[in-house]
């Protein structure tokens, strides 16, 4: 593990003025991964920005864990299909100017 892209939950609970039990549990659902290394808790710089999502859709919006938990599904499947999509316009254009030679 690369210590570099750790980061104290303490510090970032500080920086967002958050609880740190907000962030474990969303640790103990499973949706984020929280990292001990002696005695003290740390997150993953790379997880931030989803991190941050959660907590908006949990403290701004009152939405509860099981909620965040569809929700972060249903983005990446969102994400997944957009990507197909894509992929199958990208196709079609290809296809549709080769007939055209």
């Amino acid at each position: 593990m690369e210590y570099e892209k750790l980061i104290s939950l303490k510090k970032f609970c500080i920086h967002y003025k958050v609880k740190e039990s907000i962030v474990l549990s969303l640790d103990e659902f499973g949706l984020i991964t929280i990292h001990k290394i002696d005695q003290e808790y740390f997150l993953n710089t790379d997880d931030i920005v989803e991190l941050e999502k959660m907590l908006r859709l949990h403290c701004d919006l009152g939405i509860n864990l099981e909620g965040i938990d569809a929700i972060i599904v249903l983005l990446k499947q969102n994400k997944v299909l957009r990507h197909k999509l894509w992929l199958a316009e990208k196709n079609i254009a290809f296809f549709s100017s080769k007939e055209e030679e």
